[in-house]
């Protein structure tokens, strides 16, 4: 019994920390799928709108009429703006500073910069 035991702690302890970093990596990959939605909504605001949201409009633009809007033809996402994988909000920039826009999350932490769960994922 205590050898099935130890042989059941082994694997745990070999098999544990893979599993945990694929669960990881879903997050992070989840981050850039939801990055790539939003650049396409944005895409088909700009048709309607013939321009994209400013910054303090943001991605909020994509589901509610910002004031002014001629054009706007939404809502752009079917169920709100969602927040990131971490339970953070997503950050709009326009203009950006990789592209004409950017959108990103500074991922776990919640702070620029980092490695693995912790870096930031963005439109660039």
């Amino acid at each position: 019994m205590l050898v099935v035991l130890a042989i059941i702690g082994l694997l745990a302890g070999l098999v544990g920390p893979a599993v945990l970093n694929q669960l990881g990596g879903a997050k992070s990959k989840t981050a850039s799928v939801q990055i790539k939605d939003f650049e396409q909504s944005l895409e088909i605001f700009k048709l309607d709108v013939g321009r994209f949201p400013s910054t303090e409009e943001g991605l909020a633009a994509l589901v509610e009429k910002p004031s002014n809007v001629v054009g706007w033809n939404g809502p752009y996402l079917k169920s709100g703006v969602p927040q990131d994988p971490w339970k953070k909000p997503y950050q709009y920039k326009m203009p950006g500073d990789h592209g004409e826009y950017d959108i990103f999350t500074y991922g776990q932490d919640g702070v620029p910069g980092g490695d693995g769960e912790n870096a930031d994922i963005g439109s660039w």
